[in-house]
């Protein structure tokens, strides 16, 4: 038998939103879901699962939702609340089934605020035909009922007056934002970042639509200060990373990748990272990646480069070059030479690699930037055998970057498939410091 939950989302990034409750099912196996019902521009979401247990494990991570409630009725107002209420024929098995535990009521609203406007004692009064035994206890009580009303704002600036709607429940789970985790990973308060760290709250929901899971291994190719990889962590995978610059993955003194998983308690899910060109991967061929999640160089803060000489005639002498008799390219100091590189070939080489490594099933998650000036279809990297599976896309002013998540289907999937076809006629890098005019 299911019950009825009712998930109270935030109204932030809802491109992604779907995408993340979509994911988060998947990965507890929750077949129940009913997505056909979802609304994009409503924070409220009912449906129907197994029991409490499915609700927990199911918003427990996820970065775009509040909170999911045990569903017991609504209204246009209090009346026809308490009616619906009533009339569920769960109603009497819920009354009985919490009536001497302990708890308390409280209070939500979305689209504008009921302090000062709402008595509340009146308002708990109003529900006492629920006939609760239990003690009332404002710290740590068993259960936490609570009132939702939906307003319409009036304005961009003011807050509506009169609820649409007025939903109750029975707390089951808060979601992982509201259990701290963005204040936790706050890029503020973090030991060790760079002017090119990713913010928290989208690499928290990238490892979620990514399906980062507990006691497995996530590699970042493109590290830099490792946002990804404390997200990875905060959901207890095992994390690897790797960058070209390793000056950026070191950084220096005690400001390190490292030392950012000192700070979050995590050090145990941190393996490593490497000073390593991804295009010329060093890591074994037979180990086991079961997610790739990165943010690849979009060549804005330099221009994307990998190992190899852009002219390659005029270095060859360069590699007989020795110093105290060893040769110059074996010393530990060695800065070997770098060529440009098109960011078509990088994800091309992304693409290929995430079909080599990962699992079937497993999941490959990037970040691309997009110009949307011009009226100009946008063409997304596909191999044959990568099913794409999210296109979410965060907006900017005359640029867009989109979050492209990949399922591997295995040799046997046959896709669609444009790899070493040029996507791009002009560099973004250069549109971008030319305004994209």
């Amino acid at each position: 038998m299911v019950k009825k939950y009712l998930v109270f989302m935030v109204q932030v990034h809802l491109n992604f939103r779907l995408a993340e409750l979509e994911s988060l099912a998947d990965l507890h196996g929750i077949k129940t879901v009913d997505f056909a019902q979802y609304d994009r521009d409503s924070p409220f979401f009912i449906v129907e699962l197994e029991n409490d247990e499915q609700a927990k494990k199911w918003i427990s991570r996820s970065i775009l939702t509040r909170a999911i409630y045990e569903y017991w009725g609504q209204g246009k107002d209090y009346p026809q609340l308490h009616a619906s209420m009533q009339n569920d024929s769960e109603f009497q098995h819920r009354k009985q089934e919490h009536c001497n535990a302990s708890f308390k009521f409280e209070f939500e609203s979305f689209g504008g605020s009921s302090s000062g406007k709402l008595d509340r004692v009146a308002c708990i009064e109003s529900f006492q035909y629920l006939d609760f035994k239990g003690p009332i206890r404002m710290k740590n009580p068993q259960q936490i009922f609570t009132v939702i009303e939906e307003y319409e704002p009036l304005n961009d600036n003011e807050a509506g007056e009169t609820p649409l709607r007025v939903f109750f429940g029975r707390e089951v789970q808060r979601s992982d934002r509201f259990c701290g985790a963005l204040e936790k990973y706050d890029l503020k308060k973090r030991p060790y970042k760079g002017t090119t760290s990713f913010e928290a709250e989208l690499s928290l929901v990238s490892a979620n639509i990514a399906q980062v899971k507990p006691g497995t291994i996530m590699y970042d190719p493109f590290a830099g200060t490792g946002s990804f990889l404390t997200a990875g962590g905060h959901y207890q995978a095992m994390v690897i990373g790797s960058d070209i610059d390793g000056r950026m993955i070191r950084g220096k003194g005690n400001q390190t990748i490292k030392a950012n998983f000192k700070k979050y308690k995590d050090s145990l899910q941190f393996l490593d990272v490497l000073t390593m060109d991804f295009t010329h991967n060093a890591l074994r061929s037979d180990l086991l990646i079961d997610t790739i999640l990165c943010d690849p160089p979009y060549g804005i803060r330099e221009s994307i480069k990998v190992l190899g000489a852009k002219d390659p005639e005029r270095f060859a002498g360069k590699e007989n070059v020795e110093i105290d008799g060893q040769k110059a390219y074996l010393m530990r100091d060695y800065i070997p030479t770098k060529k440009p590189y098109s960011l078509d070939a990088l994800l091309d080489d992304l693409l290929h690699f995430a079909a080599a490594r990962l699992p079937l099933n497993g999941r490959l998650a990037f970040w691309m930037p997009v110009a949307n000036d011009e009226d100009i279809e946008t063409i997304i990297p596909l191999h044959s055998n990568l099913e794409l599976k999210y296109n979410c896309v965060q907006e900017f002013n005359k640029w867009s970057r989109r979050l492209l998540v990949y399922i591997n289907r295995g040799p046997n999937f046959n896709g669609p498939a444009n790899v070493g076809l040029g996507r791009s006629k002009e560099k973004f890098r250069d549109r971008y410091f030319n305004g994209f005019n």
